[in-house]
């Protein structure tokens, strides 16, 4: 009978058989062969095992998009003060993303916190007080104004080519620890700047891609646990039959390589799909937490809620085994209504990102997960209108909590206004670089071959900032 479905090579009356399948196994099967033929599942290079010890198993990736005002964060200038209304007294850059005038201090108090004495503003008071498990790095830089190629540097370490993300190419390094589940998830990217492309596996095969759980600023109560749970055991049972008539297929027929191969990695994605729907509704209900842990998060409590949840999330799922986890909030770019619109913004991240370092210490899981906290780019010290900063990809700040890094820390500064990286400078191919180093892997030997050359998320470059390793 199975052979009965082909002819010739039995390429295209499978392909017949799998447009015309009934369920998802069978429909996904066929958008995703005609959607993108010439993507092969090559055989990587990165040997099996670590090329250094581990200080990570896993990271949080928390992404501020749109580009939070470093100088209105963690990095204090207190001589953008004293010169507030002045002309900045040196060049800009010669490429910028628009006009702006004169320098402009930040409308918040910054304090110092702990025993590291680490400046924080006004807008982060319980980040502050994590500020002694923290490494602030505030010598940032990349190379694009715009926020779309900058997304896309920030993610894949390329503005101008289709590249694999970082969290495809760590799961493509490392694998999920646990079966049931993806080794890459994003919870709510945005979809516009660069888009798929900045959770896409490019040409690493399709399994590395990020499962998405919703988009943008959607609400978290309930996100995608609809589209997980099969409609009853009986459509659990159908899928399994198709899944297994699938594999019999590709067992049973003679075509080509490049086929076989390409619906090999398909199908991994496809059985991955099926095992999720056991385990993760469970996973993203998070009724079972105690009352405690979700006051932590700020979660039921107006505008905490959403993020909370995003966080809480993301701790769970890491906890089960998820290699990379990435947490977006949406949208920093205040060209204009800067006052307004940071403080709301942090209002809905501030408790939430101290409850999950607080949650994760306090289950001795902060030691080998490695939470960064960054956006694409930073702001400029100098003013848009009365109220205003530019986006500024010459210097920015990270941080990173956890998973090897030191406590207490800060590394690198940015000049006397925070408009260029001055000292130790961190180009965004040393902070891949460093992440990769974390997790136990030599950036310049995670490759992967394709089109006739090897390659890496640092590309030709990348440094790993060894200061920062605790």
């Amino acid at each position: 009978m199975l052979n009965d479905l082909s002819s010739g090579n039995g390429f295209p009356q499978r392909r017949s058989f799998l447009k015309s399948g009934i369920g998802l196994a069978g429909l996904a099967a066929a958008d995703l062969i005609a959607r993108d033929s010439q993507q092969v599942a090559n055989a990587g290079t990165f040997a099996n095992g670590l090329h250094l010890p581990a200080r990570a198993k896993r990271v949080i990736f928390l992404f501020m998009h749109g580009g939070p005002s470093h100088v209105d964060t963690f990095d204090y200038k207190p001589e953008l003060e004293k010169q507030d209304g002045k002309p900045l007294p040196f060049d800009k850059p010669r490429i910028q993303f628009a006009k702006t005038g004169n320098l402009l201090k930040s409308p918040w108090a910054f304090r110092r916190y702990g025993q590291s004495g680490a400046w924080v503003s006004d807008l982060f008071p319980s980040v502050g007080r994590h500020a002694d498990d923290i490494t602030f790095i505030k010598s940032m830089h990349g190379s694009n104004e715009a926020h779309g190629g900058a997304m896309l540097k920030v993610h894949t370490g390329s503005d101008t080519f289709v590249r694999p993300s970082m969290g495809a190419w760590i799961s493509y390094g490392l694998g999920s620890e646990n079966a049931n589940l993806p080794s890459f998830i994003t919870i709510n990217p945005t979809l516009g700047h660069g888009g798929i492309r900045n959770f896409g596996s490019a040409f690493l095969p399709p399994i590395h891609q990020a499962t998405r759980i919703g988009s943008t600023r959607a609400a978290m109560k309930n996100a995608g646990i609809e589209n997980l749970q099969p409609a009853d055991a009986s459509s659990t049972v159908l899928q399994g039959m198709q899944l297994e008539l699938m594999r019999e297929l590709d067992r049973s027929n003679a075509i080509s390589q490049h086929v076989d191969s390409e619906i090999a990695a398909r199908m991994q994605s496809f059985e991955l799909a099926f095992r999720m729907q056991a385990e993760t509704p469970a996973l993203m209900d998070l009724g079972n937490e105690t009352a405690s842990t979700l006051a932590l998060y700020g979660i039921d409590d107006g505008p905490t809620d959403n993020y909370g949840r995003q966080c809480l999330l993301a701790r769970r799922l890491s906890e089960s085994g998820v290699r990379f986890v990435q947490v977006t909030h949406n949208y920093w770019d205040q060209h204009s209504e800067l006052k307004q619109k940071h403080t709301e913004l942090a209002g809905e991240v501030d408790r939430p990102i101290a409850g999950l370092l607080t949650d994760l210490k306090q289950r001795g899981l902060l030691e080998d997960t490695l939470v960064i906290w960054g956006a694409e780019f930073g702001r400029t010290p100098t003013a848009q209108g009365n109220d205003g900063r530019d986006h500024n990809p010459h210097a920015f700040t990270y941080w990173m909590a956890g998973g090897g890094t030191k406590r207490g820390f800060s590394y690198g500064s940015s000049d006397d206004f925070g408009f260029y990286a001055a000292q130790d400078k961190v180009h965004v191919h040393d902070f891949h670089a460093t992440v990769l180093h974390l997790l136990g892997i030599d950036h310049e030997r995670l490759t992967y071959r394709y089109g006739g050359r090897d390659f890496r998320l640092t590309d030709v470059e990348g440094r790993v900032i060894k200061d920062i390793i605790a």
